[in-house]
C-alpha cells in the first residue's frame, strides 16, 4: 500500500465502487486459507457486477497455492507472492510501471503514528512439523542493522513513541550471518540511536533462541520493555519432540523462571497448541501443570489443524476434533484464573501508561509495558485531561483488575505529552 500510494494511486474506503481491489492473503492455517478464498470470491462477485474493475491477489496464499488458484479462479486479474511489489504496480499501470524493486518498507497509509511495527527479518529456518511458514516465506533472512536503525529513526521522527520489533522469529536475528546474540547487539544499536523515551517491544521469540544474556538485556533496557512473547506450543517432552521443537541453551522452564528471577514483574506471553497428533490426556495435563507453574500473564491457544504438506499432517494418533476443542476450552478457562491473579498483583501500583484513545469527557484507554497493542488487554483511565491525545504518556494508579483489562486513575499532577 505504501508503494501504491507513492506511485500516485489513492486508497478507497471500501471495495465496492473501487477501480481495483486487492486481497492480501494468509496461507498459514486452514481457517485463514478459507477466509482468504472467501474474500477473493466476494471480490470476483463484485467484479462480475461491474462494481470493481480489477481484482488482485497477493501474499502467502499465492506463495503456497499459486498454481491451483490461477487455474481455479481465472477471474483474478493479477497475482503477486510474498514481498513482490513490482507485479502489483505493473498491473495497475497496464505494464507501464518501472518499479525499481526497492524492498524498503514504507509507512502504511492511515496507520497509527504513535505505535509502529518494524520487521527485522523475513522467513524462518526452524522445521516445526506442523508449520507452513518456511515453505511459504523461505529461510530466515536478517535485515542489515543500519537499515533497521535508519527505519526506526524515521518512524520516531514520524511520531512513533512505541515500536514493536517483529519477525517470524526474533531470536534468530543475525544467525544467517553467523552471529550469536545478534538480537542483543541490535537492541544496543537501537537504544543508542533512538530518543530515550521511545518504547521498544519484542514480539515472537522461539524458546530455543532465548538466552540469559537476552533476558538480562531486556530486563535492564533503558527503552526495551520487560515484555516477551515466547510461544511454547507445548510442554510435554513427547509432544515437543513430535513437533520438532528443539531445546536451546536454556530449558523451557528455566527460560521463564530466570526471567522472573531477574525481574518478578516481567510480562510473559505465550501460545499453546492442543490436540496435536499423539497428545494423550496425561500430555495435556502436563501442559496445564506447566502453565500453573510458570504463571504466564497472557496465553493464546488454538487446536491443532493438519496443514497440507506438513509432517504433522501424516503423523499417527490424530486427535479427534471434538477432543481438541474440549481441551482448548478447558485450557483457556484454566488460564483465565492465572491471568486474573497476575493482573491483581498490580492493583495499588503506579504504572506509566501510553494513551491509545481518548474521549472528550476525560476517559481514555492505554497500555503499560505489560500490554502489547491489539493482542492484549488495555488500561481504562479515568481522570484524563480533556486535551489528552493518542501518544501521550501519563502516570496512573491501578484501582481494579479483570482477566484482561485494568482500571486506573491518573496520578494528580502527572505530566502530559510524549
Amino acid at each position: 500500500m505504501g508503494a501504491i500510494a507513492e506511485a500516485g494511486y489513492k486508497t478507497a474506503p471500501q471495495a465496492d465502487g473501487a477501480d481495483v481491489a486487492i486481497v492480501n492473503t494468509c496461507g498459514f492455517i486452514r481457517p485463514a486459507v478459507e477466509e482468504s478464498i472467501g474474500a477473493i470470491l466476494d471480490l470476483v462477485e463484485l467484479k462480475s457486477r461491474g462494481s470493481v474493475r480489477l481484482v488482485g491477489v497477493v501474499g502467502c496464499l499465492v506463495a503456497r497455492y499459486g498454481g491451483e488458484l490461477r487455474q481455479n479462479i481465472p477471474e483474478v486479474d493479477f497475482w503477486a507472492g510474498c514481498e513482490e511489489i513490482a507485479p502489483i504496480l505493473k498491473a495497475l499501470s497496464g505494464g507501464a510501471s518501472e518499479f525499481s524493486g526497492d524492498d524498503g518498507r514504507r509507512r502504511l497509509p492511515g496507520s497509527s503514528s504513535h505505535v509502529r511495527y518494524l520487521k527485522i527479518s523475513e522467513g524462518c529456518s526452524a522445521a516445526c512439523s506442523y508449520c507452513t511458514i518456511p515453505a511459504i516465506r523461505g529461510p530466515s533472512r536478517s535485515r542489515a542493522v543500519g537499515d533497521i536503525v535508519g527505519e526506526a529513526a524515521g518512524l520516531a521522527r514520524d511520531g512513533a513513541v512505541e515500536i514493536c520489533l517483529v519477525a517470524q522469529d526474533l531470536t534468530s536475528y543475525g544467525a544467517d550471518r553467523g552471529e550469536n546474540d545478534g538480537l542483543v547487539s541490535l537492541l544496543d544499536e537501537l537504544e543508542t540511536s533512538l530518543p530515550g523515551d521511545l518504547w521498544l517491544r519484542l514480539l515472537y521469540l522461539q524458546p530455543s533462541g532465548v538466552s540469559r544474556a537476552l533476558l538480562e538485556r531486556v530486563a535492564g533496557g533503558r527503552q526495551v520493555l520487560p515484555y516477551l512473547d515466547i510461544p511454547i506450543q507445548h510442554s510435554a517432552p513427547k509432544i515437543l519432540n513430535l513437533m520438532n521443537r528443539v531445546e536451546g541453551s536454556m530449558g523451557m522452564s528455566e527460560i521463564f523462571e530466570t526471567a522472573r528471577e531477574i525481574r518478578p514483574d516481567f510480562a510473559l506471553r505465550t501460545t499453546c497448541m492442543v490436540g496435536f497428533p499423539g497428545e494423550s490426556r496425561s500430555d495435556f495435563e502436563h501442559l496445564l501443570r506447566f502453565l500453573e507453574k510458570i504463571r504466564f500473564d497472557r496465553v493464546g491457544a488454538f487446536a491443532f489443524s493438519p496443514e497440507e504438506g506438513t509432517v504433522a499432517e501424516g503423523l499417527p494418533g490424530q486427535v479427534p476434533k471434538r477432543t481438541g476443542s474440549s481441551r482448548l476450552e478447558r485450557l483457556m478457562a484454566f488460564q483465565a484464573d492465572i491471568s486474573l491473579s497476575r493482573q491483581a498483583l498490580f492493583v495499588g501500583r503506579e504504572l506509566d501508561v501510553l494513551i491509545d484513545s481518548a474521549d472528550a469527557d476525560g476517559t481514555a484507554e492505554g497500555r503499560s509495558f505489560r500490554e502489547a497493542p491489539d493482542v492484549d488487554g488495555v488500561i481504562e483511565l479515568v481522570g484524563a485531561h480533556r486535551g489528552a491525545r493518542p501518544g501521550d504518556r501519563v502516570r496512573a494508579l491501578v484501582t481494579d483488575a479483570s482477566e484482561h483489562d485494568l482500571a486506573a486513575e491518573i496520578v494528580a499532577g502527572a505530566a502530559w505529552g510524549g
